[in-house]
């Protein structure tokens, strides 16, 4: 039995608490990494973060938020088609690996909405109030006027009635401490993705995309197909290694490093001997919860 023992009770869903950093609170009462597996925001309750606070929390699958110091947020809705946060102080990184068609994934500033419609890395701030996008593309909507962002847009969203866009200093932009914090939060989510498509034995699907990892007790991503986050670090995806159906041999999951040459996972032979506890499989996601799929741990 790894470290960590058998996944939490509690399934992941948007607002579900993934990871921790210094002094975090809700309704004034602290959020520790015991929290996580065990805690998720309801529709209108606030998260707080202190000067030397992060926290980052799941939403749809392959979507992240991560909020920096001195911050205040809440979800406003919560659910696999449509999930929405509020930032009301502070800044904050919504990281999106997936977005599956017609969910909605959204953040407000005061009375504006950004619908965020592809993958991709947005950043939001409160003071000044305004959304950056390096990669992706938003609709931003405002009381008066609306406005498509793209990779590499900034939009204002004080003194600028008509959202005009700019770009602005990405290079100085990844200075900041959130990005940098949000980098090493999604290279942590990458090197556990690959240690399970190499040993699949003691990591536990928990719901549709999600996996429990007890060796460093937070959530993990397994997507639909290999891909690069926005930081740049590679995920594998599709058919689960070591548990698809019965199926164990043959599978060697491919993808890319970042100079482009191509390697592949630790699959050989006759696929990797542990199975998943639970949570059958079907068309290279997770679909969940029970002792489905036909394998299991052998």
């Amino acid at each position: 039995m790894p470290p960590g023992g058998m996944p939490p009770a509690q399934l992941p869903r948007p607002g579900s608490l993934n990871y921790v950093q210094g002094q975090v609170s809700s309704a004034g009462q602290p959020l520790t990494l015991q929290a996580v597996g065990h805690f998720a925001l309801q529709p209108g309750q606030a998260v707080d973060t202190a000067n030397d606070g992060y926290v980052e929390v799941l939403l749809t699958p392959g979507a992240f938020l991560r909020v920096g110091p001195n911050s205040e947020f809440s979800v406003t809705a919560v659910g696999l088609a449509d999930t929405r946060i509020n930032l009301t102080r502070g800044s904050a990184l919504v990281e999106v690996d997936q977005l599956i068609a017609g969910t909605h994934l959204e953040v407000t500033l005061a009375a504006t909405s950004v619908d965020m419609l592809k993958k991709g890395l947005y950043s939001f701030t409160t003071a000044p109030p305004g959304v950056s996008v390096f990669d992706g593309k938003a609709d931003v909507v405002g009381q008066t006027v609306r406005r498509d962002v793209g990779k590499h847009d900034q939009l204002a969203l004080e003194d600028n009635p008509k959202f005009k866009k700019s770009s602005f200093a990405e290079s100085q932009a990844k200075l900041d401490p959130l990005y940098v914090w949000s980098s090493a939060r999604s290279h942590a989510e990458s090197d556990q993705n690959k240690l399970v498509s190499q040993n699949s034995a003691g990591y536990y699907p928990v719901g549709d995309g999600w996996f429990w990892d007890p060796y460093t007790s937070f959530y993990g991503f397994w997507g639909p197909g290999a891909f690069y986050s926005p930081f740049g670090f590679s995920f594998f995806g599709g058919y689960y290694p070591g548990f698809y159906h019965g199926y164990y041999g043959g599978f060697r999951p491919g993808f890319y490093n970042n100079r482009g040459r191509a390697f592949v996972g630790g699959v050989h032979g006759n696929g990797i001997a542990g199975g998943f506890h639970g949570g059958g499989f079907h068309g290279g996601g997770f679909h969940g919860g029970g002792r489905g799929g036909g394998g299991g741990r052998r």
